[in-house]
């Protein structure tokens, strides 16, 4: 009788409890992943809007581009 648990009820609730800590685990992860892929992105974005400016400044020296009006 001792291998029997003392309440059912709190057997699920010490299982749920654990896996509810696995979940909480995995989520921190994933933030702190998906934190790392945003600051990624953002210096991506940087380089882009830096190229634009430069192929924008090309493109008026070689009177390749339109002319505002």
């Amino acid at each position: 009788m001792a291998d029997e648990p003392d309440n059912l009820v709190l057997t699920y609730l010490r299982r749920m409890d654990a896996k509810l800590d696995r979940v909480i685990d995995d989520v921190h992860d994933l933030k702190v992943g998906m934190t790392g892929v945003e600051e990624g992105l953002a210096g991506v974005n940087r380089r882009l809007d830096r190229l634009e400016v430069r192929v924008d400044r090309i493109e008026r020296r070689l009177d390749l581009a339109d002319q505002p009006h």
